[in-house]
């Protein structure tokens, strides 16, 4: 727990902008010894930044470090290390290609008569890892040892580098039950040794295992600061996603569809999501809830066939189908708006017409260009119907704003005239204007007949246009709401695991 010694580390009004855009608006942040401190947020919230700041990745535009009650300003990661600060991150950051004991030492390996003594170093390294309770062969291979092992490998090197605080990145999410016990039991003994700890994970269930504290950020601001003991994951989802319990939304479309479009049957990827039965009608938005990590976007992949799946089967109008990759889900008039528009979906130098005929002009087939004439008439009216703003058709679509690079996305898959729309995230990080407008463009290709699936951290506009809600936990499909069970509360009750209130 924390000490009453006061914070080994405290950031104070740390903010950090970038170009049209504040990624940390004065954020706070205290780390006691001897205390795992969770630190909370969706996508964008602001976490990554704020550890970039931290450790020195980023120069902060204004606040402060205080470390130990002095201010600092590291410059580096190195200079974090050498302050005190060790981070360990989801992707191990070590040489698989050499032994655990040179991955430990390696840098200040001990020598003798001028040459690296293995057997000290063999010796040392077996010392280390027994205080954190592994018994492992040091002068073999790391890469002949589980993901555990190579975590907590990395976690003993941060520690002996740096030694007060040491930040866990995700450390948990390649891991199964048993490893994440291994973890968590290393992460006891440094708590018992003083280490003041900062733990990121979307997993709601280990932050409340292991920590002792948590801190929530939204919108790269400052929400709550929070004991775990005083608290509920209730409390904690409702601060993370900005949303109050009591809070619904009155006026939701009517529940109006029609023949079943797409069914697909006992669908899973081992490791990316489990095993689902999912029906989509047309004229029927279907949303996916649940937070970051839960699975929302790795069941879009799959229908899309971005991500093979393992088992299941897919029928499209009754008809048995293949989903293995998206030229196969295109071909079935399948359409997919991805997350992350910038590294998974414009082409940032090639122009927005370009980009607009894209998709089509693949499925087509790039030794059969379309004509110049049926381009330019696409692109205009899709430009056009969803007021895309820009100076020309022949301009970088990554000089658009980024609510027109999300409508241009859209028209790239509304021009292959889709049965099926799957949108990922659709307004994220956009200004209110485009998100109002693609709100009401869904609602109205919902009324046009097409069938939709929607995932969304925006709980109100789910329970604005949605037909049903599936939610998802923990890369699971846990509950579908239909009706006048679909409310903001209900959706949040059931992302953590609670009973549904009764529908009023």
């Amino acid at each position: 727990m924390a000490s009453a010694t006061g914070p080994v580390l405290e950031c104070k009004g740390i903010s950090k902008f970038f170009p049209g855009a504040i990624a940390l608006d004065a954020v706070d942040l205290a780390l006691y010894p001897g205390e795992v401190h969770a630190l909370l947020g969706e996508n964008g919230a602001g976490k990554s930044t704020l550890i970039k700041c931290l450790t020195g990745a980023y120069r902060r535009d204004s606040g402060k470090i205080l470390l130990e009650g002095e201010e600092v300003s590291p410059q580096s990661t190195q200079d974090s290390q050498k302050l005190g600060i060790g981070t360990v991150y989801q992707e191990v950051n070590l040489l698989p290609n050499l032994s655990i004991a040179e991955n430990l030492f390696l840098g200040r390996q001990p020598m003798r008569h001028g040459f690296i003594s293995q057997r000290r170093m063999n010796s040392m390294a077996k010392d280390l890892l027994a205080e954190f309770g592994l018994d492992v062969n040091p002068a073999e291979l790391l890469s002949g040892y589980s993901v555990a092992v190579q975590q907590v490998v990395a976690i003993a090197r941060a520690v002996e580098l740096s030694g007060k605080v040491l930040i866990l990145d995700e450390p948990t999410a390649s891991l199964d039950r048993d490893e994440v016990e291994l973890l968590f039991s290393v992460i006891e003994k440094l708590k018992a040794r003083g280490l003041a700890i900062v733990f990121i994970t979307h997993f709601l269930d280990q932050v409340f295992e292991i920590s002792d504290r948590a801190t929530i950020l939204r919108n790269g601001r400052l929400i709550a600061t929070r004991r775990l003991a005083e608290t509920t994951q209730t409390e904690v989802i409702t601060l993370m996603l900005g949303r109050q319990l009591e809070h619904r939304i009155q006026d939701r479309a009517p529940s109006e569809a029609g023949d079943t479009l797409i069914e697909l049957r006992n669908f899973a990827k081992r490791g990316v999501i489990d095993p689902f039965n999912l029906t989509v009608r047309k004229g029927e938005v279907v949303g996916l809830a649940g937070l970051l990590g839960s699975g929302r976007t790795e069941t879009a992949n799959l229908i899309f066939g971005a991500v093979q799946a393992d088992q299941g089967e897919a029928l499209f109008e009754g008809r048995k189908i293949g989903l293995r990759n998206p030229r196969e889900a295109v071909a079935h008039r399948i359409a997919l708006c991805p997350e992350d528009r910038k590294s998974d979906g414009i082409v940032g130098d090639l122009s927005v017409r370009e980009n607009i005929i894209l998709a089509l002009q693949a499925r087509q087939g790039w030794h059969r260009p379309l004509p110049k004439a049926k381009v330019n008439e696409l692109a205009e009216a899709y430009v056009k119907a969803l007021d895309i703003r820009l100076a020309s058709l022949d301009m970088p679509i990554r000089l658009l704003s980024g609510g027109n690079q999300q409508k241009a996305l859209l028209a790239r898959w509304l021009a292959t005239n889709p049965s099926f729309l799957i949108l990922d995230e659709p307004t994220r990080g956009i200004d209110v204007g485009a998100h109002a407008e693609i709100i009401a463009l869904i609602e109205r290709l919902r009324e046009d007949g097409m069938a939709l699936l929607v995932a969304s951290s925006e709980l109100e506009e789910l329970v604005a246009y949605s037909t049903r809600v599936i939610v998802l936990r923990d890369r699971r499909h846990v509950t579908e709401l239909k009706g006048d069970e679909i409310t903001t509360s209900n959706i949040i009750t059931a992302i953590a695991d609670e009973p549904l209130a009764e529908a009023v």
